[in-house]
């Protein structure tokens, strides 16, 4: 547990740090959503409307666009080498490496996800709602996102590979999301249902992602 803990306060650390790519994710996640509005026009209606989907959108793309750095800069300098022929299991070691990068890239999304409803004339419930479900779906889109990180080091190949890889499997994730969020604003079908099966989404991602991840990375290094 000691290296465990370890590791997940190096990579917060390095994520944190000039250059790391936490904070690249949040701009991205803000521009998004500032954007909106002048596309979609004054119609503060359809804005409302189209609230859950813009802020789940811009979460989907923001951890799209921080994962390349999730075992790249560990391949790059050596430290991936350690980590694979360390004492501790790869898989946790990868699951430690996944919370780290949540911690420091996905939970700013779910923190900016109120203030970022304002812009688009969400009012307090479905604003809480949509920061709820992003709570709930964005660590299934870091363990997703972790296969396709491992599988784009292993193949020594990034970028649109690692968006092919990630996009169709996040899919689930971003419908279940977005459902959970809508259904608070129609109040028509139940917020249970959808939000269960995200949360589901996310603890299946939290057994299957470090496995693959693993064994992706034991394949691809040796």
């Amino acid at each position: 547990m000691t290296a465990l803990s370890a590791l997940i306060r190096r990579d917060i650390r390095i994520a944190l740090r000039v250059g790391g790519g936490a904070l690249i994710g949040v701009l991205f996640f803000l521009t998004v959503v500032v954007l909106m509005p002048f596309a979609v026009g004054p119609d503060l209606a359809l804005l409302a409307r189209l609230g859950p989907a813009i802020l789940w959108l811009g979460a989907l793309l923001a951890s799209l666009l921080t994962l390349d750095r999730l075992f790249l800069a560990d391949h790059e300098d050596g430290s991936l080498d350690l980590i694979v022929m360390g004492r501790t299991s790869l898989e946790l070691a990868c699951a430690a490496k996944a919370l780290a990068h949540w911690l420091a890239a996905g939970l700013p999304l779910v923190i900016a996800a109120p203030v970022l409803g304002l812009l688009l004339n969400l009012d307090a419930t479905t604003t809480a709602a949509v920061a709820l479900t992003l709570l709930a779906g964005t660590p299934a889109l870091t363990f997703i996102g972790m296969i396709g990180a491992a599988l784009a080091v292993a193949l020594h190949r990034g970028g649109l590979l690692l968006a092919v890889l990630v996009l169709p499997l996040s899919i689930p994730v971003l419908i279940f999301g977005v459902a959970a969020a809508e259904a608070v604003i129609s109040g028509a079908t139940s917020f249970g249902a959808p939000f269960s099966i995200l949360c589901a989404l996310s603890l299946m991602g939290l057994v299957v992602g470090p496995l693959a991840a693993a064994a992706s990375l034991r394949q691809g290094l040796d």
